[in-house]
């Protein structure tokens, strides 16, 4: 609240002075405050501390990070999130490929972010023609008009300067676009259904589940050859009802599903401490096709115990990385390395393994536990040891016959009891 007319009167003039800088940047053609004000704005979006209600939540950043490194998107890909939100993932690919942009021209001395991913400034390196590329390159939906807005204001305040963020339901009849982006990052609402009567006709799920109606319309949004990157509950792992084992079957047979990595509970709060879980795939067949050989061979499982930040409501940065660089460096590694050693964080399971499963893709099934035995010392020999530690010497029972109470007392009777 503001609550004097001299207040409103000395923050109106110092949002003058901060555009009259901006303005200055822009017309000596730098871009500091374009980034500055791209991350107050996603600040003021971490403040949001609570869910929408249709189960949207903020996407941590660096989890963003994590899927563009493993997705690698490029200039001219076309790019989707099927339920953008503050438009986290389609920003997430913009600075990933201005990034690649500036290294190809030779940038240097870029230093790693406080998560271990190199990123630059999102104007740096762009021509007029990179920048035209770029803005028909990101497509957001979103069906809850706040977050529409919240996305193009997100984006638009990074520099994309007409994104293309739109007010759909991606789910519901009315939205039809198959076949039409080369990547797809999204992170859709794990809570909630549809009415039946408003499920796209194209969906061969039988399930009012969204979770797992927006894993076939990720699948359908791909072209052939065109990677996704989504987060799941992990419910989506296991789940054993028809629609569930459907799913996992497009996902194993009609794509390449290259790896599942799977989160530990508190990466989303405080938003929600449900288990998530990354997938990460390339379509292979069409809805349409025959699947003469399953596109999947095998499936890379990593096995995430810390994203760099504590696991409770607060999300304090911790020292180090957690897993995040492990997991984007083994991930690249997977096919020279041939991970087979199942009791690790991160190994590779056969596609006919999955398959013997039910296309159950939860990693507690394949991961191999070492149970280390501890032996521990008699009953008889602990209590001893006891005994010389209150007495302070060696013992017999005449040393300790005059003992009255207390815990040496006790602690007799207790060696009687056991012998």
């Amino acid at each position: 609240m503001i609550s004097k007319p001299s207040l409103l009167v000395e923050a109106v003039k110092a949002i003058g002075d901060i555009y009259g800088e901006i303005e200055k940047d822009s017309q000596n053609k730098g871009q500091a405050f374009q980034d500055i004000q791209g991350d107050v704005y996603e600040y003021l979006l971490s403040e949001i501390a609570t869910a929408g209600k249709n189960g949207q939540f903020r996407t941590p950043r660096h989890i963003i990070k994590l899927m563009a490194e493993l997705v690698q998107p490029q200039l001219g890909h076309r790019i989707c999130d099927p339920a953008c939100g503050t438009g986290g993932f389609l920003l997430g690919a913009f600075q990933y490929i201005v990034t690649q942009l500036a290294l190809k021209k030779g940038a240097k001395n870029l230093k790693a972010d406080e998560d271990g991913f190199v990123r630059t400034s999102v104007s740096a390196g762009l021509t007029e023609k990179a920048k035209h590329i770029l803005n028909e390159s990101l497509w957001g939906y979103d069906f809850d008009s706040t977050m529409v807005r919240l996305g193009l204001m997100n984006l638009m305040m990074h520099g994309i300067d007409d994104p293309h963020v739109d007010y759909s339901d991606t789910l519901s009849k009315g939205f039809n676009a198959p076949n039409q982006y080369d990547i797809v990052m999204a992170n859709p609402p794990f809570t909630g259904s549809i009415d039946k009567g408003d499920i796209n006709e194209s969906l061969s799920l039988k399930t009012t589940k969204t979770e797992l109606l927006f894993v076939e319309t990720i699948y359908r949004l791909l072209k052939k050859g065109g990677t996704a990157a989504i987060i799941v509950p992990q419910g989506v792992l296991f789940g054993s009802s028809k629609a569930f084992v459907a799913a996992r079957k497009i996902l194993v047979d009609r794509c390449d599903l290259k790896a599942v990595i799977t989160m530990p509970n508190g990466v989303f709060r405080p938003y929600a401490g449900v288990s998530t879980a990354v997938l990460l795939f390339t379509k292979i067949y069409d809805k349409e096709d025959k699947v003469s050989e399953p596109g999947t061979e095998h499936v890379w499982f990593y096995d995430m115990k810390s994203d760099g930040y504590s696991l409770d409501d607060k999300r304090n940065k911790l020292d180090g990385f957690g897993d995040l660089q492990e997991i984007n460096k083994k991930f690249k590694d997977r096919d020279s390395e041939k991970d087979t050693d199942r009791t690790r964080k991160y190994f590779v399971v056969p596609r006919q393994e999955i398959v013997n499963e039910k296309y159950d893709l939860s990693l507690s099934r394949y991961k191999e536990e070492i149970f280390e035995e501890i032996v521990y010392e008699k009953p008889s020999v602990i209590l001893h040891k006891l005994l010389m530690s209150e007495v302070g010497k060696e013992y017999d029972e005449k040393v300790l016959a005059d003992v009255k109470g207390g815990i040496v007392k006790e602690l007799l009777e207790l060696k009687g009891m056991i012998g």
